[in-house]
């Protein structure tokens, strides 16, 4: 007599069961784990924020938003002001933005878009992601003692010749904006292209093909077709070196100058926030370090515009490329 094959069926397998106690029970434990660790992260922020807030209150009180607009900073007549810093912090961040966006989006699509076999491509990767390993004062050296000697004849001459040019109107005479702008660059290099090439990699390859299939050449199907479809995650991983860029200390107190000066001039020194905090604190007194503070408030504050920018416009590129609501 044959044996019946649906009790065979029914008997090898549970995974189409109900969930049991058991998994009831591991469904809960996660949920109030994941709870609690999101819930730490809130009141650690709550607690830093608390913590610099309190010590910069002082400060807060005594100068108010002419901190933020002053241009002098003198611990010695207790004169405070960020906007040379503000600056510094927005300026450098945005080039190195500029150069590393473009570098790192253009890495992405070529180690996903068929231009190299996959092992290679996993080889070059690797490499890029390399220099995420770079502590921060390896590339401040690297930029005084060979980015800054190798800039200098090109910025004498952009300098003499097209010094008319607010970008170009002084010469690179040691540290300045140039070197640490383009260090930063490097430096959120690997972060930009490690997640633009994982958004490549979502999307499906038959939205290539179907791209081929209405006709377009190689480049149409990446520039028109591929980008679009990842631009909320090139976008994200944007936002993300362009946060890593604002936060930098070691690499741009060592190449940026520290000037307290607004310049236009890409060769001019100059200073950022967390350079600021970086080279003051170890000597400032206590006046002092109440509007190191407050600089560092101001920094948070920054940040967090800049992430909620972000945010905005990478949930408007989804909307507006990937139909979701």
């Amino acid at each position: 007599m044959a044996s019946n094959p649906f009790k065979q069926s029914r008997s090898a397998s549970t995974v189409s069961g109900p969930p049991s106690s058991v998994d009831y029970l591991a469904d809960s434990i996660f949920r109030a784990v994941a709870l609690a660790c999101a819930s730490l992260i809130i009141l650690l922020i709550v607690y830093i924020l608390w913590e610099i807030g309190g010590k910069a209150m002082p400060a807060i009180a005594e100068y108010g938003l002419d901190f933020v607009a002053g241009t002098t900073w003198d611990a010695t007549r207790e004169e405070f002001g960020v906007l040379p810093e503000i600056w510094g912090t927005l300026y450098s961040s945005l080039l190195a933005l500029l150069i590393g966006g473009v570098f790192g989006v253009a890495i992405a699509i070529f180690l996903t878009q068929d231009f190299i076999n996959t092992r290679l491509a996993a080889v070059f990767r690797t490499i890029v992601e390399l220099l995420a390993a770079i502590p921060s004062v390896v590339y401040g050296l690297w930029g005084i003692y060979v980015l800054i000697p190798l800039l200098r004849p090109g910025s004498e001459w952009l300098h003499e010749h097209l010094g008319f040019i607010p970008l170009f109107g002084t010469d690179l005479s040691g540290p300045g904006l140039a070197p640490a702008a383009l260090v930063l660059a490097i430096m959120i290099l690997p972060t930009v292209a490690a997640i633009s090439v994982d958004a490549f990699r979502r999307i499906p390859y038959k939205v290539k093909e179907a791209a081929y299939g209405m006709g377009t050449t190689r480049w149409e199907a990446i520039l028109k077709v591929m980008l679009p479809t990842a631009s909320s995650g090139v976008l994200a991983a944007l936002v993300l070196g362009f946060g890593r860029a604002l936060g930098e200390t070691m690499a741009l107190a060592m190449l940026i100058g520290n000037s307290n000066q607004i310049n236009l001039s890409l060769f001019a020194p100059a200073d950022t926030l967390a350079s600021l905090l970086a080279s003051n604190f170890p000597e400032a007194g206590r006046v002092e370090v109440q509007a190191l503070m407050f600089a560092a408030l101001v920094l948070l504050a920054i940040t967090l515009l800049v992430n909620v920018l972000g945010l905005w416009i990478q949930q408007f590129t989804v909307r507006k490329f990937e139909g979701k609501k």
